[in-house]
């Protein structure tokens, strides 16, 4: 795995991504001007007699009511999501504080946080644990480094060795460290404030109170599939987006940890727990972007999915594809051997270069 180049490279998509996003925006605009335009003409303008066009500023009306939709929508949600990384990760994944005392798994979860916010050189984030789910996941959530919180599934502190977990953390400690938590809840404030508009055609193409559709339903119609069809670009969009920050997190992961068999065997061990039909909690679909996996598949195919596929993911990381392995391979043993201390230092292929952290340097690679 080329460690550096897919990190630019991830960047760069991303770049791509944003930019097709705002000019999305400005189509948008335009378009419902086009179908409101339309929609005024069939309605009013063409037939009614001694009609000398539109009304005066009806496309800069147009515009600010679309804008304020779109804005406002963005703005709303984005203020609802931003209240609080440990309020979130409580109320929307079910999470609580990890104990760094009386459980063993736990306290070796905690340990690998400290150690790796000392490893990437950041503030230390809070330590979370969905409690009742047996499938091996995680996530990232807060708006900066102050706020953010670290939170992996009970499955994944009964599945995964010491290596395992530091790759999974550090692909979640990827996510704060590059802003993809912030970046994603803007992106997800923005597809709201496309549904608005949406919703808003919806509202005014229904009957009124004695069934009977009002004269402009037309243009509830028109508002209705511009703004589906922008809905749908935008989410395709975000998951665009979120797809190349998850390349981006991974080598980010193999950077920090100098092995590519911790978070490879994570994803390895999630592919076998998808086979048996172990599937983590189903939740909102305003977070499953923060997993490490998302078992949200988009119904209308997999460009709408927000995470590439464990099958990509695992031939990026070793050059090739790898087979499943056993969710708890390793744990055995490694509990034996460390029965009361958590002090086993992580093995597995090392990379040449520079240490945990480092941004610059020589392009190495894994041997």
């Amino acid at each position: 795995m080329l460690i550096f180049e897919s990190q630019r490279e991830a960047r760069g998509e991303t770049r791509k991504l944003l930019l097709a996003f705002a000019l999305s925006l400005l189509l948008l605009v335009l378009a419902v001007n086009a179908a409101l335009a339309l929609a005024w003409g069939l309605t009013w303008g063409f037939w009614a007699p001694g009609a000398s066009g539109y009304p005066r500023h009806y496309f800069v009306v147009n515009t600010a009511v679309t804008l304020l939709f779109v804005l406002g929508g963005w703005w709303v949600e984005t203020s609802r999501l931003t209240g609080g990384g440990v309020r979130l990760a409580e109320q929307q994944m079910n999470a609580r504080p990890a104990r760094s005392s009386g459980d063993f798994d736990e306290q070796r979860f905690c340990n690998i946080v400290d150690e790796m916010a000392i490893s990437a050189s950041m503030k230390r984030p809070h330590a979370m644990v969905v409690a009742r789910d047996d499938s091996i996941n995680a996530f990232a959530t807060g708006w900066d480094e102050d706020d953010a919180v670290v939170a992996v599934t009970r499955g994944a502190l009964d599945h995964l060795t010491r290596e395992e977990l530091q790759g999974l953390v550090a692909h979640e400690f990827s996510h704060i460290r590059e802003g993809d938590t912030r970046l994603n809840m803007r992106l997800i404030g923005m597809v709201f404030g496309l549904e608005m508009l949406f919703r808003m055609g919806q509202h005014l193409f229904e009957p009124d109170e004695r069934d009977r559709r009002m004269a402009f339903a037309i243009l509830g119609l028109a508002i209705m599939c511009v703004g589906w069809l922008g809905w749908l670009t935008g989410r395709a969009l975000q998951a665009a987006v979120s797809r190349q920050r998850e390349y981006l997190a991974d080598a980010r992961a193999v950077q920090w940890t100098r092995s590519r068999d911790g978070l490879g065997g994570v994803l390895r061990k999630i592919l076998s727990q998808q086979r048996e039909g172990v599937v983590t909690s189903r939740m909102g679909s305003a977070v499953q972007h923060m997993l490490l996996v998302s078992f949200d598949t988009g119904k209308m195919g997999s460009w709408l999915d927000s995470h590439p596929s464990l099958a990509q993911r695992i031939r990026r990381i070793y050059g090739r594809s790898m087979g499943p392995l056993p969710p708890g391979q390793g744990r055995s043993d490694e509990t034996a051997a460390t029965p009361f201390r958590d002090e086993a230092t992580p093995a597995g292929n090392k990379v040449q270069g520079d240490p945990p952290g480092g941004d610059n340097g020589p392009n190495w690679t894994l041997t």
